[in-house]
């Protein structure tokens, strides 16, 4: 009969066992599939659709704190090929000139208007000069506080009907985040005392 007992003893030693490592494993399963559902649905949150030629197409969203340094580079190249993408005509020059004064506050109009007295554009046309800035060298951008620094390394490519001059460009200044955007000013930046550190006259090559 004590045989019986311990028998039955083990037994249900057995069985709780068996029902405790049942109940961890179902509650360790439960909790991994709660945390992959939280994160597949925080991952499709953040996936945007685009139409596209008729179709629909995915994108992700990424915060903007991942992409600032990018916007940064783009909006300081954008200005500098607006402010310095010249023709001889001043119908392309007005456009361009005003396209960069919305990117940026009165220190690039300061300059836009010095350049302008001293007779820089009207040179542009009379000597049918076309000047471009070629590819820029790098941009480099401190978001580490705020307004956000950043230094332009770039150089013009001054074209005359005789020869070609390379000058190199190099300015500075500061980036303020606006609070709202337009098709004028896409990434909602302001450059902010902005001035030119160098340029000057590097190479001039025969045509």
């Amino acid at each position: 009969m004590f045989q019986q007992f311990k028998n039955i003893d083990t037994a249900f030693r057995h069985i709780r066992l068996f029902s405790i490592v049942f109940l961890l494993s179902t509650g360790s399963i439960c909790i991994y599939t709660i945390y992959r559902s939280t994160a597949t649905l925080q991952q499709g949150q953040k996936k945007i659709y685009v139409m596209l030629n008729g179709k629909l197409m995915d994108a992700l969203a990424i915060d903007r704190s991942d992409s600032l340094s990018v916007e940064i580079r783009d909006h300081v190249k954008m200005f500098h090929y607006y402010f310095y993408s010249l023709q001889p005509s001043e119908v392309a020059n007005k456009k361009h000139l005003t396209a960069a004064l919305y990117l940026a506050d009165n220190s690039a109009r300061e300059e836009y208007e010095n350049l302008m007295e001293s007779g820089y554009y009207a040179g542009l046309i009379s000597g049918n000069i076309t000047q471009q800035v070629d590819d820029f060298d790098s941009i480099k951008v401190n978001v580490n506080q705020t307004p956000y620094y950043f230094k332009y390394f770039g150089k013009l490519r001054l074209t005359r009907p005789t020869s070609i001059l390379t000058r190199s460009l190099i300015t500075e200044g500061y980036i303020r985040v606006l609070g709202s955007v337009d098709d004028k000013n896409p990434h909602g930046f302001m450059i902010e005392r902005w001035k030119v550190v160098e340029n000057r006259d590097l190479s001039v090559e025969k045509r």
